[in-house]
């Protein structure tokens, strides 16, 4: 046995990480890196849109499914050590680790752009999450020879697989109310490996400590928490009868820095306004291109983009590099989305008029030391400016000419933002909500 570990130690791959390091991963993980369904994610951006705003923000869902697979395991295999009362195996560890790693292999172009604004506009018939891609995606997967052999070298079964994916069920919460086990993959004994990729009792999971680490470093934010510091006080303790990962009572603060750090990221870079008008109009343009463009699938079969995600020969061929596909293409069906991206590049962006903060009563409690009565959410207003984009006049013109001109424009644009701001305001009055602050902001345009 020493002598088949000592072996094994030399078939791990190293993955030289800019957050965790240099990591090793399993021989069957590179199996299944290997694949193309894993290979996609090198082409969908981790930040969606915010690459447009921030610079450094090129990382993609590749990496960050490596780190949570890293770290999916230093946090299984810390418990296994620490308490060996769990007797968590050498297979649960294993399962444990390819949850992190294909936790995400169902994430669409520009990732929650996809699955979040596009799907429900250009299918509203459907309810459509990217971990249910994730589940078909894995299936698909798993359609490959060498992985279901090298899964079978390691005598992983389909009961095994099965705790991959708990994140699936319509409401995850009911597993710890309800006096039916639903998994397969493990009994009850187990339950907290359901914690370690995606916890559904308080959003404390390994998913997080690395998106966290990773997009602060390439967004060029702070990141006040230490998930090493987690790692090492996590315990499994006995709660209600159930089975939870908890973590010490000095570990408050700690913790309590996590849910800072995603308030901020939030803050100033997932809902950064203009990250937001980006996405809005990728939403657009793809909307536009939805009957236009052509995916082949399983059986030579044509898929549009929001049909891809039902024959997953299809969906694996679906990436951020649609948007070169749009913007780089000759067909007058695509002429509107083109322009719109064109735009994008131009940064002739929409135009951001205003936004109100709306109470709204909140059903979420994060854990004892953060739970809340309320939350605030964002009603945000946006002009897409087809009335008042900049016109080319090739006429030549004498200097005070330009300028008669460029006032006209100037007083034009006032009366229509002035218009749009009033049109806002009878409409949130009409809706009748309870609005906290109003925040308006007229901005100047550079038309010239």
């Amino acid at each position: 046995f020493n002598f088949f570990v000592y072996l094994l130690t030399f078939l791990f791959q190293v993955f030289n990480d800019p957050i965790h390091g240099h990591i090793e991963l399993h021989p069957l993980l590179v199996k299944i890196i290997d694949t193309p369904q894993f290979q996609r994610l090198r082409n969908i951006k981790q930040l969606g849109g915010a690459y447009f705003v921030y610079p450094g923000a090129s990382h993609n869902r590749f990496e960050h499914s490596l780190g949570v697979a890293y770290l999916a395991g230093e946090l299984v295999e810390a418990l296994s050590r620490k308490q060996p009362e769990l007797k968590i195996d050498d297979r649960d560890i294993l399962c444990v680790k390819i949850a992190g790693l294909c936790h995400d292999l169902g994430h669409g172009p520009f990732s929650h752009l996809f699955d979040g604004k596009f799907i429900p506009k250009a299918r509203p018939d459907i309810k459509w999450k990217h971990e249910e891609a994730s589940v078909k995606m894995f299936d698909y997967l798993m359609e490959d020879d060498e992985v279901e052999e090298e899964m079978s070298e390691y005598h992983l079964t389909d009961q095994d697989i099965n705790i991959e994916f708990p994140q699936t069920l319509s409401n995850v919460t009911i597993v710890f109310s309800s006096p039916q086990w639903p998994y397969k993959g493990r009994g009850q004994e187990k339950s907290f490996l359901y914690e370690i990729v995606s916890n559904s009792t308080n959003g404390i999971d390994v998913d997080k400590f690395d998106y966290f680490a990773r997009d602060s470093h390439h967004l060029g934010i702070q990141n006040n928490f230490d998930h090493r510091r987690f790692l090492e006080f996590a315990r499994v303790c006995k709660v209600d009868g159930q089975k939870h990962i908890c973590s010490r009572d000095k570990e408050e603060w700690n913790l309590i820095d996590m849910f800072n750090t995603r308030t901020g990221l939030h803050r100033r870079a997932y809902q950064h306004t203009v990250t937001k008008i980006i996405e809005n109009m990728i939403n657009d343009a793809f909307l536009k291109a939805d009957p236009f463009i052509q995916i082949e699938g399983s059986g030579g079969k044509m898929f549009k983009l929001s049909t891809a995600i039902d024959d997953m020969e299809a969906y694996t061929k679906l990436t951020d590099n649609v948007f070169e596909q749009i913007l780089n293409s000759s067909s007058d069906g695509l002429g509107p989305a083109r322009e719109i991206l064109e735009r994008i590049i131009s940064r002739d962006l929409y135009v951001f008029l205003g936004e109100c903060k709306v109470k709204m009563p909140s059903t979420v409690h994060i854990n004892v030391l953060l739970s809340m009565s309320c939350c605030l959410q964002y009603i945000r207003v946006y002009c897409k400016r087809t009335t008042m984009q900049k016109k080319t006049d090739k006429r030549k013109r004498t200097d005070k000419q330009k300028a008669t001109d460029k006032q006209k424009r100037k007083i034009a644009q006032r009366q229509e933002k002035k218009k749009m701001y009033l049109q806002f305001v009878r409409w949130y009055k009409n809706k009748g909500f309870h609005i906290v602050k109003v925040i308006f902001r007229i901005i100047l345009l550079n038309m010239l």
